[in-house]
């Protein structure tokens, strides 16, 4: 059941199962979203084509070059059928605390590894979206995902040499506007350097205010347009009016859910990813073409390669 004020879906499984069950059909709506004023040739440009109904194909006629719907895009070199393309999109962009590659697995009833790189490269997709610097008021914090939270029982030297997360975790920095989007990004460091230049990257200059914890990174973030508040979590201080980070909390809360709950443990070089895809789909819980918009993405996408995928470093 959907929450309440949450909105009217465009899509749901009965209808996903209904109108895209067969290649056919999955191809008509690539066709359609691909190419909404008619089939163009992707070598010349050309809009007189002629379709190729045998073959799923069409001609150009005016360089003669060949093509189809999927040339060109994620799809092309993909063995999995299309419905299960669409089945797996729809589980991703429906799954509000994401969902395992074992899951998917056993879902499209295939193997681990056709799966796991599936959702990668719907993930992929997912993560590259042009971002508008976050405006009114906006929230700033860090969290630590992964590892073993090492040295937290010893001095406080080693504390403050790891880091309240222990060695073994990674930083997440993340920004939210209230009532908006939410930006990520993994670093190294909560040196000011690092804290300032992601404030600067992801909130507009004339955002109304900034709030954050009291670390000292953040001093000297406002300006004449925004200015800066913080609360005092050593001191047990969580909300003083308005001001607090309550919503940017809440975010990792349901992120690290999803890890605890669906993905189990997450590799350090494809947190990414992880993150990338849960921003996509927490930024579009509004959007109740959510599923169409994410189609159109992959047939925008770059086609991520399997050695690529596994052959990533830790940032």
């Amino acid at each position: 059941m959907a929450a309440k004020g949450a909105p009217k879906q465009d899509m749901n499984l009965f209808r996903l199962m209904e109108a895209y069950d067969t290649d056919s059909e999955c191809r008509a709506a690539l066709e359609e979203l691909r190419w909404p004023e008619g089939a163009t040739c992707p070598k010349c440009e050309s809009k007189k084509i002629s379709r190729i109904s045998t073959r799923q194909q069409f001609d150009c006629d005016s360089c003669g070059y060949q093509f189809s719907v999927l040339a060109g895009t994620i799809f092309h070199d993909s063995k999995l059928p299309l419905p299960k393309w669409f089945m797996a999109i729809y589980l991703m962009c429906e799954s509000r605390k994401g969902i395992s590659a074992n899951q998917m697995k056993r879902t499209l009833d295939v193997s681990y590894k056709t799966a796991w790189y599936l959702c990668h490269r719907i993930r992929a997709a997912m993560a590259g979206v042009d971002r508008e610097p976050l405006t009114g008021v906006v929230e700033v914090d860090e969290t630590f995902v992964g590892g073993k939270a090492k040295f937290m029982h010893k001095t406080d030297r080693a504390r403050r040499v790891h880091g309240r997360g222990g060695i073994d975790k990674t930083m997440v920095l993340g920004a939210i506007q209230r009532g908006g989007d939410v930006h990520f990004r993994v670093e190294q460091r909560r040196s000011r350097e690092v804290l300032h230049q992601f404030v600067s990257e992801h909130v507009a200059d004339g955002a109304e205010a900034i709030y954050t914890d009291e670390h000292s990174g953040y001093d000297g973030i406002a300006d004449g347009d925004t200015f800066h508040e913080t609360v005092n979590h050593g001191a047990e201080e969580w909300v003083r009016g308005a001001v607090h980070t309550n919503t940017v909390e809440g975010v990792w809360s349901l992120f690290k859910r999803s890890i605890v709950g669906s993905y189990h443990q997450l590799s350090a070089k494809h947190l990414d990813a992880y993150l990338g895809e849960f921003e996509f789909r927490f930024n579009n819980r509004e959007n109740p073409y959510l599923f169409r918009d994410t189609l159109t993405r992959l047939l925008r996408s770059e086609n991520l390669e399997y050695r690529e995928l596994v052959g990533r470093q830790v940032r």
